[in-house]
């Protein structure tokens, strides 16, 4: 594994989709390209935690201390998140009830983040983000209030490099703009 030497802010971006293809994922690789210089991003691994089980909070699997010691070095965290039947994923929230256990070491709490969704749909994942900001809110983790960002995926969101379109670009730029502000105001 390479070093990072800090030079910034190290964001650690959670995608809420396993899929290959994934709209979300897109959307992170995107929007980051939106950032300044001085932050950078790193998309945690979260397809091979198995699942939850409180009888392992003594003894948790290598991939779960991997996710625990990379959240933990982040300055911030970016949730990119689908929704599934008017919530948030399966893997997603796997991922958090790992990185939150056992009671008392939570890797996530005082982390400030920014938790954006794309879907196909009219609402975009707003139904989604806004469980997750529930389960976020527990976990002590301060969330990115405004603007919120519930994307449609449409014709154009993406250019043919994989970057934010141009319809999509001021609003999505003003999204990470806002976002860092917080990240700065809120990291330790």
């Amino acid at each position: 594994m390479k070093e990072i030497i800090m030079s910034g802010y190290q964001i650690a971006v959670i995608v809420g989709s396993l899929r290959k293809e994934s709209f979300n994922r897109k959307l992170a690789d995107a929007v980051i390209r939106l950032a300044p210089a001085e932050f950078s991003f790193k998309q945690l691994k979260i397809d091979d935690l198995p699942l939850y089980n409180q009888d392992d909070d003594g003894n948790q699997a290598e991939p779960v201390k991997r996710l625990k010691n990379e959240i933990k070095a982040a300055q911030g965290l970016l949730f990119v998140t689908p929704e599934y039947n008017r919530s948030i994923p399966g893997v997603l929230k796997n991922a958090i009830d790992h990185a939150s256990r056992p009671y008392g070491q939570n890797a996530w709490a005082g982390k400030p983040a920014g938790v954006l969704g794309a879907s196909i749909g009219a609402i975009g994942t707003a139904i989604a983000q806004q469980h997750l900001r529930n389960v976020l809110a527990y976990l002590d983790v301060p969330a990115l209030g405004q603007p919120e960002a519930f994307i449609q995926v449409r014709e154009g969101l993406f250019d043919e490099d994989g970057n934010i379109g141009a319809a999509s670009k001021d609003f999505l730029q003003d999204w990470m703009d806002r976002y860092v502000a917080w990240v700065k105001k809120h990291a330790g």
